[in-house]
């Protein structure tokens, strides 16, 4: 099962359409349920290690804000492990949304520099039922190409480009 990667980030209805199509969903959703389950973490509120905030740093500048290394110590992981995405661009809210642009932009320009351009699915939002149905059948076209096999048989991710 390969690795896909998934914008927005939190959208149960890509996610379910991944799953449905043998393979495993990057999203934030299961990278925020392993912070809340884990042990190891300090500040219950916070939900936090103090090994995060440094995370953070690999992905974004000190000099931006707090929130995009925070959002990126948990999205930038995700990217590396990708095999293939699926970028929708023009979703509104409610179908999954990251909460801040900056991060959002950042992102999606590190999965299309980690990836081969012809593992990314870049699709626009349907605006009516007709196009929804294009939509989704264009999602499970582009997984079937996408090889069952992970390229990160170590679970590491990186550069591959």
């Amino acid at each position: 099962m390969a690795n896909v990667f998934v914008y927005p980030t939190n959208s149960f209805i890509l996610a379910d359409l991944v799953t449905r199509s043998g393979h495993e969903p990057l999203v934030i959703m299961n990278q925020v349920r392993e912070k809340v389950t884990v042990l190891s973490v300090d500040s219950p509120p916070l939900n936090i290690t103090a090994e995060d905030p440094k995370a953070g740093l690999k992905y974004a500048a000190i000099e931006v804000p707090a929130g995009v290394r925070g959002r990126m110590a948990l999205l930038g992981p995700l990217a590396e492990k990708a095999d293939a995405a699926i970028i929708v661009e023009g979703a509104p809210a409610d179908f999954g949304c990251s909460g801040c642009n900056r991060t959002n932009e950042l992102s999606k320009y590190q999965v299309r520099t980690l990836l081969d351009r012809k593992t990314i699915l870049e699709i626009k939002y349907p605006e009516n039922e007709e196009q929804m149905h294009e939509f989704v059948y264009t999602i499970l076209d582009f997984l079937k190409t996408v090889p069952k096999e992970s390229a990160h048989g170590d679970g590491k991710g990186g550069d591959r480009k």
